[in-house]
């Protein structure tokens, strides 16, 4: 016996010395090629390809669709769902299946001994076989247990709420985000093939400049003076193409677009300025009903007052049921199989000592959940009129830089006319069209900032960019239903529920 015990404890301390010496692989880049490979397919599967030149709409309900942002929020969505399932499976009675096969290596005997006497009353003997099957099937159902697992499913049910609210408020943000990036990319389409013009043109009246000062014709000063003023200029129009040449970078990298992919935006109807028709109060009031974050912060006062019921519930006793059937194939029972079933009454009584303290903590996350949402509730309401005072501002802009943005056009057309009567140089006619390019871009900057800012009054009062109901997950469905709710906003009318959008799952 002692033999085996070393040969045990031997085994043991061999088996833990393996476990420490485990060390971890390094991925091979072969595994790591593979991998990518593979998130490069999945990335992109499953989308409709681009049909024609894309609107506004059609690249918000791409993202809407396809944006790995909103598909981790949808994943997210339904793991707080099964969650919820599982939480509800608390609520069953426990029950328990055991089955097996008992043996030892010799007999169970036992004798008995006169407690009086001290004389053994009883020979050797036993009531067990050296060998049974044994099987258990056990049910037991706590009163209490029952009651805190329906709060905590209740309370799972509400976290799955604030996950449908975080995934309201990242469409939401997903949504101003295409919005401000598919306005400057627009500007980029109108402005970079002028640019990429005027940049030719430049480096074309520098290189007939460097020519006549390498032949030493005219003043070398003067002809200096104005290669420093084409280098000025092509200086200029590159910081202007760098601000433009990633703004379709970004746009497609929002909607979900392989990168590279050849995007071009439908022509737009001009700048119109969109007005704000509804009421500040109105929006107000939609703000602090409508909020993502609001809402949020309602689901978790919930859950802290039903943390308090579970801290005032665990100071009862706890009635338990329990019922089981039995078998034992010991060959010495009259009865080999049976059932038992019994009724007991449980009480923690160090759950009575520290229920007060539980009660005061549930209490004071109520108070802290209070506080936490109004404090939400003026930051919100600030950032309200935040976007309202952006957007006044942005309009403001916008006017100032077309009236900028016409005047230098006129300026452009009498140069040019000069120019071509020989009255002024080409440089004199580079100038004003760069001072014209300027102007331009700053009027198409400021007017995607108009149009982000003119979106984020809608955003900040938590109004949803899509109705609660869509006819399809097509695209073109969800574009629909994107420019109608936009159409509704402008009429002033912005009476949507508040609801999780299946159309875009």
């Amino acid at each position: 016996m002692k033999k085996s015990q070393k040969l045990f404890g031997a085994s043991l301390l061999a088996l833990a010395i393996s476990g420490c010496a485990v060390t971890s692989e390094p991925i091979e880049r072969s595994v790591s090629e593979q991998r990518a490979k593979t998130d490069l397919q999945s990335m992109y599967k499953d989308q409709e390809p681009l049909r024609g030149p894309l609107t506004l709409h059609q690249a918000m309900a791409r993202a809407v669709k396809y944006n790995l942002e909103g598909r981790l929020k949808i994943m997210e969505e339904a793991l707080a769902k099964r969650q919820l399932d599982l939480a509800s499976f608390d609520m069953l009675p426990r029950m328990a299946l055991d089955a097996g096969y008992v043996g030892r290596n010799n007999v169970n005997a036992s004798s008995s001994q006169s407690v009086r006497t001290g004389t053994q009353s009883l020979e050797p003997s036993t009531s067990q076989d050296r060998d049974r099957d044994v099987a258990d099937l056990t049910m037991v159902w706590n009163v209490l247990d029952f009651g805190v697992s329906y709060i905590s499913a209740k309370q799972q049910g509400d976290q799955r709420l604030i996950v449908q609210e975080r995934r309201r408020k990242v469409i939401n943000t997903i949504v101003q985000d295409v919005r401000s990036a598919y306005w400057r990319a627009m500007a980029a389409e109108r402005l970079l093939k002028q640019i990429d013009s005027l940049m030719a043109r430049v480096d074309t009246a520098r290189r007939d400049s460097q020519s006549l000062s390498d032949q030493r014709i005219g003043d070398p000063v003067q002809a200096l003076g104005y290669q420093r003023s084409l280098i000025e200029a092509t200086r200029q129009l590159e910081e202007q193409r760098r601000a433009l040449s990633l703004a379709k970078t970004e746009l497609a990298t929002l909607i979900n677009l392989p990168l590279g992919t050849n995007l071009t935006l439908a022509t737009d109807d001009g700048y119109q300025i969109p007005e704000l028709k509804v009421a500040m109060a109105k929006l107000e009031q939609e703000a602090l009903t409508s909020r993502p974050e609001l809402r949020e912060q309602d689901y978790q006062s919930r859950i802290s007052a039903a943390e308090t019921r579970k801290a005032m519930l665990r100071l009862l006793p706890g009635l338990e049921f329990s019922a089981g059937g039995h078998y034992d194939s010991n060959s010495f029972l009259v009865e080999q199989g049976w059932a038992d079933y019994g009724v007991k009454v449980t009480w923690n009584l160090f759950n009575v000592i520290s229920a007060p303290a539980a009660i005061d903590v549930a209490k004071a996350g109520e108070e802290v959940a209070t506080a936490r949402r109004q404090a939400m509730s003026i930051a919100v309401l600030a950032q309200l009129y935040v976007a309202n005072a952006n957007y006044q501002e942005a309009l403001r802009q916008f006017k100032t830089n077309q009236q900028l943005s016409d005047i230098d056009g006129q300026i452009v057309g009498q140069l040019r006319n000069r120019h071509q009567a020989a009255g002024i140089g080409e440089l004199e006619l580079i100038q004003g069209e760069l001072n014209n390019l300027q102007a331009d871009l700053r009027r198409d900057l400021s007017y995607a900032d108009l149009r982000n800012a003119y979106g984020q009054i809608f955003a900040s009062a938590g109004l949803d960019p899509l109705p609660d109901q869509v006819q399809s997950t097509e695209v073109q469905s969800i574009a629909t239903a994107l420019a109608n709710r936009e159409s509704a906003w402008a009429s002033g009318d912005i009476s949507v529920p508040v609801v999780a959008h299946a159309a875009a799952r």
